[in-house]
């Protein structure tokens, strides 16, 4: 597949028809509030519509209760096995190098600003992680799982936030094109997937091929669920990477908003981190992950662990050969990698559900410049997020 300055500025005009559409009808006939509200009922795929649920949301829901008819099971088993195996592996790339790669292109951080994202990073953390979680569970397409409800609200979120942009003359469309577009789109599943799988590689995880093809796959899925068109989505990694690749020359670069949505996620992990010791190992893990390139862009500040975090894929290595030569110790690291993950999840959380609502309204008191600095391109001789 090829990906061109034409196609993907072509893809910058699209959004999600369905998800629009109802997020319209909603507002018009002003039925938001009675959604939200109805909606928080509905936790777990296959459970009964609530009575009251305004007829275009109902249609919506049962118009996207499925996952697309293309999808290969014995794929999607390879993915969650996947998973399981290196859960707080992948948790650490997605908080470490997938949030932070998000910040670095300066028009999806502005985004996040505007949609108050920046005084609530938590929540998002939260929601991210909560969502993975259900995503990987073995009955995350069967009925009573909470994956497929929660994909159905998360696409209405983004076409409620495409809305208020749009409508509130809180975006300049002819400059970044429309708020939550398919290219951006696409550039999140490729943070959430293909960055994941490199950052295991900068971790010193050693990865099948088999297990990294499964994730990516899993991701198209989501995707799918999500409103991207699959048609414009690379099918294979090589594919991937080269929209990444050329994703990242396009947009990537320094901005107000980076800087401070970073700022917060450090705050927010060094809060999640036992003591004051350790605090600087969340920088110095960030700035491993995404290249002193991004991570100056970002204001990560250098600590005294930016060289011994580089031991990591070493420790990694003995714990790996641990795994590999011993049943027991597998088990064994496979439960603290488990509980490991749910742990930091719950310090997100809170111990709470995360609900995804519709908006009724964006607020615009995030305390920043609106004014995305000047992005001081950085065209390297083969592009990569990792600098």
């Amino acid at each position: 597949m090829d990906f061109t300055e034409a196609s993907m500025d072509a893809l910058r005009q699209e959004g999600d028809a369905l998800a629009d559409a109802t997020v319209a009808a909603l507002f018009d006939r002003g039925q938001v509030g009675a959604f939200n509200t109805l909606m928080r009922h509905v936790s777990s795929s296959g459970a009964p519509l609530p009575d009251g649920l305004p007829d275009v949301a109902r249609e919506y829901l049962q118009a996207t209760s499925a996952p697309p008819a293309w999808v290969d099971w014995e794929e999607m088993e390879r993915a969650r096995l996947f998973f399981i195996d290196n859960n707080v592996h992948i948790s650490t790339a997605l908080s470490f190098a997938s949030m932070p790669a998000c910040y670095v292109v300066p028009h999806v951080a502005k985004l996040l600003s505007a949609t108050h994202s920046l005084q609530y990073p938590s929540k998002r953390m939260a929601e991210t992680g909560q969502f993975t979680v259900y995503l990987m569970r073995p009955d995350a397409f069967e009925a009573g799982s909470r994956f497929i409800p929660a994909a159905q609200k998360v696409r209405l979120l983004h076409a409620s936030i495409r809305r208020h942009l749009r409508h509130d003359d809180n975006w300049d469309t002819e400059r970044y094109g429309t708020p939550i577009c398919q290219e951006d789109m696409i550039g999140g599943q490729m943070f959430f997937s293909l960055l994941v799988l490199d950052s295991l590689h900068r971790l010193g995880i050693h990865l099948s091929t088999e297990g990294a093809r499964a994730y990516y796959y899993a991701w198209r899925v989501v995707g799918a669920m999500l409103g991207v068109d699959q048609e414009a989505v690379p099918e294979s990694l090589d594919e991937a990477r080269h929209f990444l690749d050329r994703y990242m020359i396009r947009h990537m670069g320094p901005s107000e908003e980076g800087a401070h949505l970073t700022r917060q996620l450090i705050d927010l992990y060094e809060e999640v981190v036992p003591g004051t010791f350790f605090d600087p190992i969340v920088s110095a893990l960030i700035r491993h992950l995404v290249g002193d390139t991004c991570a100056g862009w970002l204001r990560v500040p250098r600590t005294r662990w930016d060289t011994l975090v580089k031991a990591v894929p070493h420790l990694l290595g003995v714990l790996e050969t641990i795994e590999d030569r011993s049943p027991l110790g597998a088990w064994a690291l496979d439960r603290l990698g488990h509980l490991t993950a749910v742990l930091e999840l719950s310090s997100l959380t809170r111990g709470r559900v995360m609900h995804y609502a519709i908006p009724e309204q964006l607020k615009r008191e995030y305390g920043v410049s609106d004014a995305v600095l000047p992005a001081k391109r950085w065209i390297p001789p083969a592009a990569t997020v990792s600098a």
